[in-house]
C-alpha cells in the first residue's frame, strides 16, 4: 500500500476586509504547497464570494510519499517529525487572485495564506477532516481575511515515516 497524504480544498469564505472591497480582486483560486516539492492548485478560479457566502472548489489531490520514488518527500516528513525547531506550518495554502480575462497585464496576486501543521496532526494523532482554517492577509499576517475548509489525511503516512525513523 503506497502511503499518501490526501488533501481536499472544499470551500472558501471571506470576512469583510480589504479583499472584499477591492474591485480588482474578482476571481480566486487556491494553491497548496508542501515545502518546496510540490504545488497543486485548484483547476478553477471562482468568483470572489460576497457577504457571508462561500465558494466551493471541492478539489482533491494526493501526494504520494511511498518509499519507492519519493525520497525527498519522506526525508522532509522525517525532518518535520524529528526536528523540534522546524517551523510547523508544513502545508501552506495560498489564496490567489486571478486577474480577469480582459486585464491580462495584471498578475496573479497572493492575497492570503492558511497553514496546516503535519507535525500537529501527528502529535494529536488526528487527521483534519473538513475543518475551517484561518486565512491570513498576505499584507498583514495578524489579520484574518477568511476561512478555508480543508481536509488533510496524513496520519497513516506519518506513522509509516515515523516507524522508519526508529
Amino acid at each position: 500500500e503506497v502511503e499518501k497524504i490526501r488533501i481536499k480544498i472544499t470551500s472558501l469564505g471571506l470576512t469583510e476586509s480589504r479583499i472584499t472591497s477591492d474591485e480588482t480582486i474578482q476571481q480566486l483560486f487556491v494553491e497548496c504547497r508542501l515545502n518546496n516539492f510540490l504545488a497543486e492548485e485548484t483547476p478553477l478560479s471562482l468568483p470572489k464570494p460576497t457577504g457571508g457566502q462561500r465558494i466551493h472548489y471541492n478539489y482533491s489531490t494526493v501526494i504520494n510519499v511511498g518509499k519507492e520514488n519519493n525520497h525527498a518527500e519522506r526525508e522532509y516528513l522525517k525532518s518535520i517529525l524529528l526536528k523540534p525547531d522546524l517551523p510547523a506550518n508544513s502545508l501552506k495554502f495560498t489564496v490567489v487572485s486571478d486577474p480577469p480575462e480582459d486585464e491580462q497585464d495584471l498578475e496573479c496576486e497572493d492575497i492570503g495564506f492558511a497553514y496546516v501543521s503535519l507535525k500537529e496532526i501527528f502529535q494529536k494523532q488526528q487527521d483534519i477532516i473538513e475543518q475551517d482554517i484561518d486565512v491570513f492577509d498576505s499584507q498583514d499576517a495578524s489579520a484574518v481575511i477568511g476561512k478555508l475548509t480543508v481536509t488533510v489525511e496524513a496520519l497513516h503516512a506519518l506513522h509509516s515515516v515515523h516507524e522508519e525513523c526508529k
